[in-house]
């Protein structure tokens, strides 16, 4: 059967059950779901097929162990009791970062200081040495201390898996990619139809559209901090990433725009789709939301319009609004999806949404207001 852990993906507040969802799509089961993360058992392989395919996670993580402590001796000692040679060679880095919530052990550093201590003395115990040179792998250890139960775990990722590695460049008010895969994933989009993005900004909706129509890996192009563990041999990640390869539907037609009222923005948007090997797949183009005109039936349309936090009077907001009503009047057949933090969404909208749901557009709570079309036949 091989090694086998608790792994973390962590996500953002509301985002749980999607990516839950996503886990159960590539064979995962025995899910424990919870705020802000899902807790799952898997081995190397699956801490690389997990880092190649989680598109709304924001990262996996390895349980090293979980224990309730309200002393800092506590800590230490089954800190120490933990098998830390099992995963860190002699030379690892591995610096502590920590958190705590609720919890009589408060103070997060002297937390961190322990737990490091803590690894150290276990470490010597089994290398038979004073020194450790940490000139290795990297291994970024977490305590997260919750209402005083104690998690350990160790990021496999190394960079935010939102980072996908295509968009270098990017507007004032991006939109993280997991939030992005998020909102298409939930509108229940398939690539057989049409797909508008009127607020495109630096490019993220569209272009993941493109990656889940054509079923393309979000982090196929990028590398993970596990890839230089020796506990994970490098065929686990030759057989993900050729699984991946395998996967990939790169002739998939796709009917993908994004449009922007901002020159700037479409050909930032172009740029992102360059690289991200998108290239003359998607349509960008210059235009307000009211000149959009499509004879293209069961389209979806989702967007991130301003909404005043950090762009946008409060005039422009509601006539976009008032827009966006008038398109859902006159494209039937179309879905529309929109996240905002403005509370007259609806109003100016012209009615309520099909079905709302709670989304963070990162520390923004906004609404994700959802307003469903009439499917019309072939």
């Amino acid at each position: 059967m091989g090694k086998k852990w608790l792994l973390i993906a962590t996500t953002a507040m509301g985002l749980e059950s999607v990516a839950a969802r996503e886990l159960k799509d590539l064979g995962y089961e025995d899910l424990k779901v919870e705020n802000g993360k899902i807790t799952f058992p898997g081995g190397p392989a699956d801490i690389c097929r997990c880092n190649l395919w989680l598109r709304t996670a924001d990262r996996l993580r390895l349980q090293v162990g979980a224990f309730k402590a309200i002393t800092f001796d506590s800590l230490f000692e089954q800190t120490k009791a933990l098998p830390w040679a099992d995963l860190l060679p002699a030379n690892a880095l591995f610096p502590v970062t920590g958190k705590s919530h609720k919890s009589t052990l408060h103070s997060v550093p002297d937390c961190q200081a322990i737990v490091k201590k803590a690894i150290v003395e276990s470490l010597k115990a089994h290398y038979h040495q004073d020194w450790f040179q940490e000139d290795g792998p990297m291994f970024k250890i977490q305590v997260a201390v919750e209402k005083d139960w104690v998690t350990l775990s160790i990021d496999t990722s190394g960079d935010g898996l939102h980072r996908r590695g295509y968009r270098r460049l990017h507007n004032l008010a991006p939109l993280k990619e997991t939030l992005a895969s998020a909102m298409i994933l939930l509108s229940r989009w398939t690539p057989d139809r049409p797909f508008v993005d009127p607020f495109c900004g630096s490019g993220t909706l569209p272009i993941e559209a493109a990656m889940i129509g054509q079923n393309i890996a979000p982090g196929f192009n990028r590398t993970f901090v596990s890839e230089s563990w020796p506990l994970i041999e490098k065929e686990y990640w030759e057989r993900a990433r050729e699984e991946a390869e395998d996967l990939a539907k790169y002739d998939q037609p796709l009917t993908i725009l994004g449009s922007d009222i901002d020159h700037k923005m479409v050909e930032l948007s172009e740029h992102n789709a360059i690289e991200a090997g998108f290239s003359g797949l998607i349509t960008f183009k210059q235009m307000q939301v009211a000149d959009f005109t499509t004879k293209e039936a069961n389209g979806c349309m989702i967007g991130n319009p301003p909404y005043g936090e950090r762009m946008g009077d409060e005039q422009q907001i509601k006539t976009i609004c008032q827009d966006l009503g008038s398109l859902y009047k006159n494209y039937k057949s179309w879905s529309f999806y929109f996240i905002s933090s403005f509370e007259q969404f609806e109003s100016f909208f012209g009615r309520p949404a099909s079905k709302k749901r709670k989304l963070y557009n990162g520390r923004i709570r906004t609404d994700y207001f959802q307003y469903f079309g009439k499917k019309q036949a072939d």
